[in-house]
């Protein structure tokens, strides 16, 4: 009995098999078919790269180190820019507009300067509000809601007993 290892077997092409691999598939012998088959393609761990074909990603940090860029400007205003907007100004007005586009070039300010103090609504909306809906927006803030843990599960089961009993009448 002679054993062939898939390495040992050295076929370069199907006419090495002759007419055995054409009887395979006309006669319907599946095994011997994918033997054959095996025997004719290569080792897939041998010719597979085992090295990623693309480097890793690139961040944003390294793109902006490897070019000499600045720091992106930031959109929304802190408290530093208010000062710094201010400084800016006054560049302005002491020395024109060459010398505050090169203040802002070294130092630049934010792009979004959000009004401050309106409850996160927009400086129109908040300034046509009453002085009564102003008062009641800020006294709502100040209040939080004290959740009772231990009694939490009884004060549900009251609620819903109490909307059963409206829903029944």
């Amino acid at each position: 009995m002679h054993i062939h290892a898939l390495d040992k077997a050295q076929l370069i092409s199907d006419i090495q098999l002759g007419g055995n691999l054409n009887h395979a598939v006309c006669q319907g012998r599946r095994s011997d078919f994918a033997l054959m088959l095996a025997l004719l393609s290569g080792d897939a761990t041998e010719t597979t790269p085992l090295n990623p074909p693309y480097p890793e990603k690139v961040t944003e940090a390294q793109l902006r180190k490897a070019f000499d860029l600045p720091e992106p400007t930031r959109l929304v205003a802190e408290e530093r820019d208010y000062e710094l907007c201010g400084s800016q100004a006054d560049a302005f007005h002491k020395a024109g507009l060459v010398s505050a586009k090169l203040n802002d070039c070294v130092s630049p300010s934010a792009l979004h300067f959000p009004a401050i103090g309106t409850h996160n609504l927009g400086e129109d909306v908040y300034h046509n509000l009453s002085g009564h809906q102003r008062r009641q927006l800020d006294s709502e803030n100040g209040k939080t809601a004290a959740l009772d843990p231990v009694n939490l599960y009884n004060q549900l089961v009251t609620a819903k007993r109490f909307n059963e009993m409206h829903i029944q009448a």
